[in-house]
């Protein structure tokens, strides 16, 4: 079974000129982990996702365990709805995009998924977005073949 058979085609994405804030709202009303960023014929120029929106919240790893910082719930929320609502997409954005292609078979997709710790990855050819591939795409696509042979 190939990436074509089970991505998604409806997708929702933003532009990299997109604010933060409608960013934000799209992520938590659609329940998105991540939202393809596209230009013009939706050329894909990069990914942003939940991680990215919340990493300008913390200190950095590096400082928490030199005892230079901690983390300051109070200072993070400020930080959020002060800085990071305030942002455009092209603040925050994955430039470097990892993406798939529709003629991949669904287990190389789900490694490469699994591999970068991705929840989904765009579907592209060359650098035109064309769909999205979820971890439960493809779980479902995997159950539906799995029963359909157990049933027949």
């Amino acid at each position: 079974m190939l990436v074509e058979d089970v991505m998604s085609t409806s997708l929702k994405t933003v532009t990299p000129e997109t604010s933060m804030a409608e960013v934000v709202s799209m992520m938590c009303l659609y329940r998105l982990s991540g939202i393809p960023v596209v230009e013009d014929n939706n050329k894909l120029v990069g990914f942003i996702s939940e991680r990215d929106v919340l990493d300008p919240m913390f200190p950095k790893l590096e400082d928490m365990m030199d005892g230079l910082a901690a983390i300051d719930m109070t200072a993070a929320l400020d930080k959020y709805s002060n800085v990071v609502i305030g942002m455009t997409v092209s603040d925050l954005m994955t430039n470097s995009v990892i993406s798939v292609g529709p003629d991949l078979e669904i287990l190389k997709a789900a490694a490469k998924m699994v591999g970068n710790k991705f929840r989904r990855i765009p579907v592209a050819v060359g650098d035109r977005l064309i769909g999205m591939l979820s971890l439960g795409d493809v779980h479902k696509s995997i159950y539906m073949e799995h029963v359909k042979i157990k049933m027949t």
